[in-house]
């Protein structure tokens, strides 16, 4: 490709809403455009280091036995009626009416599209296990798009899904598409990429990982111990903190006028957040009254409680439902309520603590000294749920080491999960045994996003002046700048170097514009082909040409007859 010809023009500055890295060289180096919030237009250069990406995921899962298939965008309604997601999902899900006045929906992601297609092709364990999947379109109607490809609205993904006649089957299966994710990722150029246990969220299943490229503008926070031995995502992330235990002490009344905070009641009182009582209030998707005690100073992890609750979506309760269940806003505590008339989950730090300050019910006091197995009542605890809802902090003592967990960023670039039965039990996908019965089949799903991939690379591959493609996906091998093209001899042998290097099979961006040489090596960083080949009246008379890789500031001259020699060498070194 001759540099003149290529659709997509440099930037010389970063535009104002772009911050990340990879937001920042994708617009500058003529990567995308946006069309609209969240939605891009890839360019030459994007769409050819894309399309590298999407053959390498292609060999890696037809080498674990996938059948490429493509399924619509557009999907009726009702099959995600079949599921339940139709209305569970929120406003994420873009709902429309087509001519006919049919409700139809623009597919997140194609669960409910692949089990109507397996429905119809597979009936037989004799046929299982079995794994098809697609590189398709997806559109998320997200609330806030950010940092170029890495939260779009509209994007491709690789989206799979097998189907087993048993749990050790998908267990089995599940193993080898998370060996072949590694091998993706290692494969694109992700130099930290690492895979974590995760929370199911929205598609379900019990258990679940995501591949995280670590990098300091992820939107995922990740905890893992020093020795690499424990890591997961902070929405299912556990520790082992100790609690304190003392002797109880007497309740005791105070009054703390205007206090509604944990800060500022343990201002009033001269205490630590640590020695105090949080309660929380939520409406589960029911509608129910949902009350949460937890330790003053640690935040509810939403994700955890509503997988203890089974309810995927929660909302904050408004202060008269909070007054209905005779607790007062800001100063609530279980004191004297009846956990029968609403959901009650106790964290663990609120149970084992002792002497804590919660409320009183009552407006501008709480009570000092209050123990959970001492102050409740066993009919009160046997209405209450105990689990593990709270948010993990950098430093808490990791569950396997005992080690203080780092906290991380990352960016999520792919996940896999057991689904077992979820959907097919809901929409009917069965097979028939060996005995000629009916058993709903067992799923795993297995997701990357090709346009995060792209953006992710970048966040961990870059200088100041632009992006360092790993060679597998560059979107050329080499660079050939033709400095002073005016030159006869320049052109005449930079002509020849273009057409005896594509000979070879090597991918060339051609430099054949009269720029000088400053405009023409800014272009080239912000391009960042791995390879980088320099012809000039000053290198001919040598005889040679200077050769510079892109991610190192050593230039090496080489003789014009063994130059395409060398660089199909670097090439293919760098290619295995």
């Amino acid at each position: 490709m001759r540099l003149s010809q290529l659709v997509g023009q440099r930037i010389k500055e970063a535009p104002r809403d772009a911050q990340t890295a990879s937001h920042i060289f994708l617009l500058r180096g003529g990567y995308c455009r946006p069309v609209s919030t969240g939605i891009y237009t890839l360019l030459p250069l994007g769409f050819r280091v894309a399309a590298k990406i999407e053959t390498i995921i292609r060999e890696e899962m037809n080498r674990v036995d996938g059948q490429e298939v493509l399924m619509p965008v557009v999907q009726p309604a009702d099959l995600w009626e079949e599921s339940g997601r139709y209305l569970s999902v929120g406003q994420e899900l873009l709902r429309f009416r087509d001519r006919n006045d049919k409700p139809m929906v623009l597919a997140m992601t194609h669960e409910e599209a692949v089990c109507h297609l397996a429905r119809t092709e597979l009936s037989s364990y004799k046929q299982l296990p079995c794994m098809v999947y697609q590189l398709q379109t997806k559109y998320r109607d997200e609330a806030r798009p950010r940092a170029g490809l890495i939260r779009v609205r509209e994007f491709t993904m690789k989206d799979g899904y097998s189907f087993h006649t048993s749990q050790e089957c998908l267990e089995t299966y599940y193993r080898r598409v998370h060996e072949a994710y590694e091998r993706i990722f290692r494969r694109v150029g992700l130099r930290d990429c690492i895979s974590i246990e995760s929370d199911s969220g929205m598609i379900g299943g019990a258990v679940s990982h995501e591949f995280m490229a670590v990098a300091d503008c992820g939107e995922d926070t990740i905890f893992a111990a020093p020795d690499g031995r424990y890591k997961a995502n902070r929405e299912c992330a556990v520790s082992s903190p100790v609690f304190a235990q003392e002797p109880p002490l007497p309740l005791a009344k105070v009054h703390t006028p205007g206090t509604k905070t944990i800060e500022d009641v343990a201002a009033f009182l001269g205490i630590q957040a640590t020695q105090t009582g949080k309660a929380v209030f939520y409406r589960d998707l029911a509608g129910k009254l949902v009350f949460v005690c937890i330790r003053g100073d640690i935040e509810v992890n939403e994700a955890k409680l509503r997988k203890v609750l089974q309810s995927p979506q929660l909302e904050f309760a408004n202060d008269a439902e909070i007054v209905a269940t005779g607790a007062v806003p800001g100063y609530a505590s279980l004191l004297d309520l009846d956990p029968n008339t609403m959901r009650v989950v106790v964290d663990r730090s609120f149970a084992e603590s002792s002497n804590l300050v919660v409320g009183a019910n009552l407006a501008d006091y709480h009570v000092r000294n209050f123990n959970y197995s001492r102050d409740l009542s066993p009919e009160q605890r046997a209405a209450i749920t105990i689990a593990d809802i709270a948010t993990v902090r950098e430093g808490d003592p990791c569950t396997l080491t005992g080690q203080p967990l780092k906290m991380l960023r990352g960016i999520e670039v792919g996940n896999i999960f057991q689904l077992g039965t979820k959907y097919s039990v809901a929409m009917s996908v069965n097979y028939l045994d060996q005995d000629g019965k009916a058993k709903p089949m067992i799923m795993g799903c297995y997701g990357i996003g090709v346009g995060r991939t792209l953006a992710a690379v970048i966040e961990q591959n870059h200088d100041d002046y632009g992006p360092i493609w790993p060679l597998a996906i560059a979107p050329f091998h080499v660079h050939l700048c033709a400095l002073n093209i005016r030159d006869e001899a320049v052109r005449t042998a930079a002509e020849a170097l273009y057409a005896d290097l594509q000979a070879t099979g090597l991918e060339v961006l051609f430099d054949d514009r009269s720029e000088k040489a400053g405009f023409m090596f800014n272009d080239a960083d912000l391009i960042g082909v791995p390879l980088r080949l320099i012809v000039s009246p000053k290198t001919l008379a040598e005889g040679k040409a200077e050769f510079k890789r892109r991610s190192s500031p050593e230039k090496t001259l080489i003789d014009l007859s063994q130059v395409v020699a060398f660089l199909a060498a670097e090439a293919g070194l760098a290619r295995s």
